[in-house]
């Protein structure tokens, strides 16, 4: 920066001696002197921006390019993990239909073991109440034929008594009727009408 400040001072100390004996100037007339200043000054120019500018605006660009290439790598580092979760993902998702298809599956074995398990129950409450059912029916029946027994006893009792004109010993009669009935179901059986 001195040398500058030493330059210009140089040059206004010439410049009113110049302008004295000079005519007027031309800017484009190429002289050696303006030439021969015009390149060292440029130098000199020259030599101060690559001392003092240069390092700043190259270090400016250099971390500039630096955090553009950071993000670069950031975004492509991102990239890579969101495929990776995105492949992650769907290995879960086909996991978790798998396992859906798997709990389906087994509650539909489930509902159908259920199913037959209750046919099964309702068979054989169906199969118990027709043998419970049979049977109150074949006591049912017996009791019916024993009351008709005893009806067809008093009722022969009472014909016999009429016919006789004469009471009998009742207890007596009743047995002898009662072998009569049963010698006559021995001999056709009760049920052979049903």
């Amino acid at each position: 920066m001195t040398e500058m400040i030493a330059l210009l001072a140089l040059v206004q100390e010439h410049a009113p001696a110049a302008a004295e004996h000079a005519e007027a100037p031309n800017v484009f007339a190429l002289t050696a002197n303006v030439s021969f200043w015009t390149v060292i000054i440029f130098l000199i120019l020259l030599f101060v921006l690559a001392k003092f500018a240069f390092p700043p605006i190259l270090g400016y660009a250099a971390a500039r390019e630096k955090r553009i290439q950071d993000a670069l790598d950031e975004s492509a580092r991102q990239r890579e993990e969101t495929r990776q979760l995105l492949e992650l993902q769907r290995a879960e998702l086909a996991k978790a239909r798998a396992e859906a298809q798997a709990i389906i599956a087994e509650s539909r074995q489930a509902a159908e073991r259920v199913r037959h398990d209750l046919l099964n129950r309702a068979r054989a409450e169906h199969e118990e109440m027709l043998v419970r059912a049979r049977a109150d029916i074949e006591a049912e029946r017996a009791r019916a034929i024993e009351t008709m027994r005893r009806e067809a006893v008093e009722l022969a009792l009472a014909a016999a008594e009429r016919l006789v004109e004469k009471r009998l010993d009742t207890e007596a009669d009743r047995k002898l009727v009662s072998d009569f009935l049963s010698r006559a179901e021995v001999a056709e059986p009760v049920g052979a009408g049903r």
